[in-house]
């Protein structure tokens, strides 16, 4: 079976990719949500809720297996698209404008909300700082990225990928190293067993960080200007298998076929990935096991890496079989889920401290957390955001929307 290198025009397809992208950052405003009320026998996050719940542990930990992979697959398809309409001046404009602006501005203005919650966290017995976090003022290259950590990595993706892609095409004129690879990639994607083959580098990376423990998932680095060698492994290949599928966008009719299977799959290694966790952090008292703890961490990196390329496909076939109409709600959604993910953390974090010590269901709280935020979100959104330079700067103008789904950083 061969498949095309052509790039194809903009059609509903790319409708389900735009709300994938906006799903994978509204998904990260419920996975911050969820980790006041995560069990844990030690606390990592600024504040640990009186009633904590296993019903939203696991659903941060199947969140926090595939939606940054997602995410940066789609920032790789995007950003192959953006880079041959715009030229290269042009793709690096409208990244500094969308990615590198939005950094250098947003950082400042939620994390100083951030710094003083999580000094009113300190004021109870089960918040503050997290053990172990740096001390500000950081001492470089520590610097408190938070959860903007990823634009950085995209800015170095950005850089790395251009970088690579000249040398390629100046060494490579003829096109026949670029054919090889895309026949090689085609095979790969085609192959049932594709997902396990590209978990294989993450995988790796994995078994050789002997502090590794499967609810970290793929290291982020959220507190260091220096990315580490799994964010790069591991988002830096969902960044090019995003590329190599635009480079042959049919294959994505093939991912979408199998949507069904990926998402059984799936289901099964989150479980079961999920109970390893709970094996390896019994409570104190529990029975202990007789499969030592650096067994137990080898199998969960096993199930682990494969689980993310996984749901990664699960995900994408979903969206690509249920997402492919143009659905109003959902494209508004879309363009409003940069500026809420940007926005939503010292939002968040606040409602987290405020309800920590009440003695209400864990579940209940949680609900709670979502329904007070979002609202102001999204009316901050429509109402200083959407018409204006703020939006124009995120979104891009707004006539743009009529040629292709791509608002936000989908074309990140």
């Amino acid at each position: 079976m061969s498949y095309s290198t052509t790039v194809t025009p903009a059609t509903e397809r790319l409708h389900a990719l735009d709300a994938l992208r906006g799903i994978a950052l509204l998904l990260g405003i419920v996975l911050h949500a969820t980790l006041s009320f995560v069990p844990s026998p030690t606390r990592f996050w600024i504040i640990q809720d009186t009633h904590q719940s296993m019903t939203l542990g696991l659903l941060s930990f199947a969140i926090h297996v595939f939606r940054m992979t997602t995410f940066f697959l789609m920032a790789g398809f995007f950003a192959r698209m953006s880079l041959h309409r715009r030229g290269a001046f042009g793709f690096v404009r409208d990244r500094l404008q969308r990615i590198a602006l939005p950094l250098a501005i947003a950082w400042p203005i939620v994390f100083t909300p951030m710094a003083l919650v999580v000094v009113w966290a300190a004021g109870f017995p089960n918040g503050g700082p997290v053990p172990g976090a740096p001390r500000w003022p950081p001492v470089l290259p520590n610097f408190p990225l938070t959860h903007l950590w990823f634009l950085y990595v995209l800015l170095e993706l950005y850089v790395a990928m251009l970088l690579l892609r000249g040398a390629i095409v100046r060494f490579d004129a003829s096109g026949t190293l670029r054919a090889l690879i895309d026949r090689a990639f085609a095979r790969i994607i085609c192959n049932p067993l594709a997902p396990l083959v590209l978990a294989i580098p993450i995988g790796i990376a994995f078994c050789l960080d002997q502090r590794w423990v499967n609810v970290m998932g793929v290291r982020t680095p959220d507190q260091s200007l220096i990315t580490n060698a799994q964010a790069w492994i591991g988002f830096g290949t969902a960044f090019g298998v995003g590329w190599m599928l635009h480079r042959q966008i049919d294959l994505l009719r093939l991912l979408e076929r199998r949507w069904l299977a990926h998402l059984l799959l799936a289901l099964g290694l989150i479980l079961v990935s999920y109970v390893l966790t709970g094996m390896m952090f019994s409570a104190p008292g529990a029975p202990k096991l007789q499969v030592s703890f650096a067994t137990l961490r080898l199998v969960s990196a096993v199930l682990y890496a494969p689980a993310i390329w996984i749901s990664t496909f699960a995900a994408l076939g979903l969206a690509l079989r249920f997402m492919s109409g143009f659905s109003p709600a959902r494209r508004y959604l879309a363009d409003a889920s940069y500026w809420l993910y940007l926005i939503h953390m010292p939002i968040v974090m606040a409602l987290q401290v405020a309800l920590s010590q009440l003695d209400w269901p864990g579940l209940a709280k949680f609900a709670i957390i979502l329904l007070v935020a979002t609202p102001p979100m999204l009316a901050s959104y429509h109402l200083l955001v959407r018409f204006t330079f703020i939006g124009a700067i995120l979104n891009g103008r707004r006539a743009e929307k009529r040629v292709l789904p791509q608002g936000g950083i989908a074309t990140a």
